[in-house]
Protein backbone atom coordinates (compact mmCIF):
# COMPACT_ATOMS: atom_id res chain seq x y z
CA UNK A 1 0.00 0.00 0.00
CA UNK A 2 2.85 2.05 0.83
CA UNK A 3 3.79 1.98 -2.89
CA UNK A 4 0.37 3.02 -4.36
CA UNK A 5 0.33 5.70 -1.49
CA UNK A 6 4.01 6.98 -2.72
CA UNK A 7 3.40 6.65 -6.37
CA UNK A 8 0.07 8.83 -5.63
CA UNK A 9 1.95 11.57 -3.95
CA UNK A 10 4.86 11.76 -6.43
CA UNK A 11 1.85 12.09 -9.20
CA UNK A 12 1.90 16.02 -8.85
CA UNK A 13 5.92 16.63 -8.46
CA UNK A 14 7.04 13.86 -10.66
CA UNK A 15 10.24 14.27 -12.68
CA UNK A 16 10.04 17.97 -11.60
CA UNK A 17 14.71 18.38 -11.23
CA UNK A 18 14.38 22.03 -10.89
CA UNK A 19 14.44 22.31 -6.73
CA UNK A 20 13.84 26.27 -6.85
CA UNK A 21 10.52 25.20 -9.16
CA UNK A 22 9.29 22.28 -7.27
CA UNK A 23 9.65 24.24 -3.71
CA UNK A 24 7.74 27.28 -5.41
CA UNK A 25 5.07 24.85 -6.67
CA UNK A 26 4.92 22.32 -3.85
CA UNK A 27 6.39 23.85 -0.75
CA UNK A 28 9.63 22.82 1.38
CA UNK A 29 8.33 19.36 1.57
CA UNK A 30 5.49 16.91 -0.21
CA UNK A 31 2.62 16.59 2.62
CA UNK A 32 -0.70 15.82 0.62
CA UNK A 33 -1.59 14.15 -2.49
CA UNK A 34 -1.26 17.22 -5.58
CA UNK A 35 -1.99 17.66 -9.40
CA UNK A 36 0.85 18.04 -11.78
CA UNK A 37 1.46 21.79 -13.17
CA UNK A 38 0.39 22.58 -16.91
CA UNK A 39 3.01 21.34 -19.24
CA UNK A 40 4.65 18.66 -17.28
CA UNK A 41 4.06 14.65 -17.21
CA UNK A 42 0.92 13.12 -16.06
CA UNK A 43 -0.59 17.07 -16.57
CA UNK A 44 -4.34 15.21 -17.73
CA UNK A 45 -4.33 13.75 -13.81
CA UNK A 46 -5.44 14.82 -10.58
CA UNK A 47 -4.03 14.82 -7.37
CA UNK A 48 -3.96 11.43 -5.92
CA UNK A 49 -4.76 9.54 -9.44
CA UNK A 50 -1.88 6.64 -9.76
CA UNK A 51 0.88 6.77 -12.11
CA UNK A 52 1.11 3.86 -15.17
CA UNK A 53 3.18 2.35 -12.91
CA UNK A 54 0.64 2.48 -9.56
CA UNK A 55 -1.73 1.13 -12.52
CA UNK A 56 0.50 -1.92 -13.26
CA UNK A 57 1.17 -2.45 -9.53
CA UNK A 58 -2.52 -2.43 -9.13
CA UNK A 59 -2.90 -5.02 -12.15
CA UNK A 60 -0.16 -7.16 -10.04
CA UNK A 61 -1.81 -6.87 -6.63
CA UNK A 62 -5.23 -7.11 -8.04
CA UNK A 63 -3.93 -10.86 -9.35
CA UNK A 64 -1.96 -12.02 -6.34
CA UNK A 65 -5.15 -11.38 -4.36
CA UNK A 66 -7.55 -12.91 -6.53
CA UNK A 67 -5.41 -15.83 -7.15
CA UNK A 68 -3.77 -16.23 -3.37
CA UNK A 69 -0.33 -16.23 -4.68
CA UNK A 70 1.84 -14.56 -7.96
CA UNK A 71 0.55 -16.38 -11.20
CA UNK A 72 2.86 -15.49 -14.08
CA UNK A 73 0.33 -16.49 -16.49
CA UNK A 74 -2.48 -14.46 -15.16
CA UNK A 75 -0.52 -11.02 -14.70
CA UNK A 76 0.63 -11.41 -18.51
CA UNK A 77 -3.21 -12.50 -19.05
CA UNK A 78 -4.31 -8.96 -17.24
CA UNK A 79 -1.77 -7.32 -18.97
CA UNK A 80 -2.49 -8.42 -22.49
CA UNK A 81 -6.35 -7.98 -21.72
CA UNK A 82 -6.00 -4.35 -19.93
CA UNK A 83 -2.87 -2.62 -21.02
CA UNK A 84 -1.68 -4.92 -24.43
CA UNK A 85 -4.69 -5.26 -26.21
CA UNK A 86 -4.24 -7.75 -28.26
CA UNK A 87 -6.80 -9.58 -29.65
CA UNK A 88 -9.76 -7.28 -30.35
CA UNK A 89 -8.52 -5.20 -33.80
CA UNK A 90 -11.47 -3.11 -32.43
CA UNK A 91 -10.18 -2.39 -29.03
CA UNK A 92 -7.94 0.79 -29.20
CA UNK A 93 -4.56 -0.21 -27.71
CA UNK A 94 -4.27 1.71 -24.45
CA UNK A 95 -0.63 2.41 -25.23
CA UNK A 96 1.54 2.78 -28.50
CA UNK A 97 4.69 2.51 -28.05
CA UNK A 98 5.61 5.84 -27.06
CA UNK A 99 6.46 7.76 -24.08
CA UNK A 100 3.17 9.91 -23.39
CA UNK A 101 0.56 7.77 -23.65
CA UNK A 102 -1.45 5.07 -22.13
CA UNK A 103 -3.05 5.23 -18.38
CA UNK A 104 -0.85 7.61 -16.40
CA UNK A 105 -0.05 10.19 -18.68
CA UNK A 106 3.32 7.96 -19.87
CA UNK A 107 4.96 4.78 -20.28
CA UNK A 108 8.46 4.00 -19.50
CA UNK A 109 10.99 2.57 -21.50
CA UNK A 110 10.81 -1.07 -19.99
CA UNK A 111 7.14 -0.99 -20.89
CA UNK A 112 7.05 0.15 -24.26
CA UNK A 113 9.80 -2.50 -25.36
CA UNK A 114 7.90 -4.78 -23.90
CA UNK A 115 4.72 -3.43 -25.64
CA UNK A 116 7.07 -3.43 -29.20
CA UNK A 117 8.29 -6.79 -28.26
CA UNK A 118 4.53 -8.46 -27.26
CA UNK A 119 2.07 -6.29 -29.66
CA UNK A 120 4.08 -5.35 -32.98
CA UNK A 121 7.13 -8.20 -32.52
CA UNK A 122 4.22 -10.75 -31.78
CA UNK A 123 6.97 -12.37 -29.18
CA UNK A 124 6.03 -14.26 -26.16
CA UNK A 125 5.94 -13.02 -22.47
CA UNK A 126 9.21 -14.95 -22.36
CA UNK A 127 11.02 -13.14 -24.70
CA UNK A 128 9.36 -9.52 -23.95
CA UNK A 129 12.39 -8.21 -21.55
CA UNK A 130 14.66 -5.12 -23.02
CA UNK A 131 17.31 -3.37 -21.70
CA UNK A 132 16.32 -0.65 -19.46
CA UNK A 133 17.73 1.45 -16.39
CA UNK A 134 13.54 2.01 -15.41
CA UNK A 135 12.21 1.10 -11.94
CA UNK A 136 8.72 -0.13 -12.75
CA UNK A 137 9.61 -4.09 -12.26
CA UNK A 138 11.45 -2.73 -8.72
CA UNK A 139 8.56 -1.13 -7.94
CA UNK A 140 6.47 -4.62 -9.08
CA UNK A 141 8.81 -6.43 -6.72
CA UNK A 142 7.21 -5.51 -3.39
CA UNK A 143 4.00 -6.99 -4.18
CA UNK A 144 5.41 -10.09 -4.48
CA UNK A 145 7.92 -9.48 -1.74
CA UNK A 146 4.81 -8.92 0.27
CA UNK A 147 2.54 -12.00 -0.10
CA UNK A 148 5.93 -14.32 -0.04
CA UNK A 149 8.05 -12.28 3.08
CA UNK A 150 8.71 -15.93 5.02
CA UNK A 151 9.78 -17.27 2.05
CA UNK A 152 13.01 -15.68 1.00
CA UNK A 153 14.18 -18.43 -1.73
CA UNK A 154 9.88 -18.10 -3.45
CA UNK A 155 10.91 -14.15 -3.24
CA UNK A 156 13.80 -14.35 -5.37
CA UNK A 157 12.64 -16.94 -7.55
CA UNK A 158 9.08 -15.22 -8.56
CA UNK A 159 10.58 -11.70 -8.38
CA UNK A 160 13.18 -12.63 -11.10
CA UNK A 161 10.89 -14.41 -12.78
CA UNK A 162 8.56 -10.88 -13.01
CA UNK A 163 11.30 -8.65 -13.49
CA UNK A 164 12.18 -10.75 -16.73
CA UNK A 165 9.04 -9.60 -18.17
CA UNK A 166 10.22 -6.49 -18.76
CA UNK A 167 13.79 -5.70 -18.62
CA UNK A 168 16.33 -8.51 -19.44
CA UNK A 169 19.47 -7.11 -17.51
Amino acid sequence: MGSLIGDALALGPHWCYDLEELRRNYGEWITGYSDPMPGHYHEELKAGQPSQSGVITTMLLRSVVENEGYKEEDFCRRLDEDLFPLLDEDLFPLLDGTPSNGPGGYTSQSIRGAWNRRVKQGLSWKETGVGSDTTEAAERALVIAARYAKSPAKVAELVFSNCVLTQND
